[in-house]
């Protein structure tokens, strides 16, 4: 997309090394905040933090379900 804020990561280069940044397919799909953060986790996982990302996306979808069953 050409955006200067992506040429900057703070912690780390797991989301400037993806082919299309994580933040930019969930702008441009306006994907939601539970969403939105499934898929970052599960981007991010084998980069930064291993399982605990997994289980991070875990609680999000769990949540997103919970929300999406009454």
């Amino acid at each position: 997309m050409g955006i200067k804020v992506n040429k900057i990561q703070i912690g780390g280069s797991h989301y400037k090394d993806l082919p299309i940044q994580t933040w930019d397919y969930i702008w441009s799909n306006k994907i939601g905040y539970f969403e939105g953060n499934v898929i970052k986790y599960v981007s991010r996982w084998q980069q930064k933090g291993g399982i605990s990302d997994l289980q991070k996306a875990k609680h999000y979808l769990e949540k997103l379900i919970e929300l999406n069953s009454k």
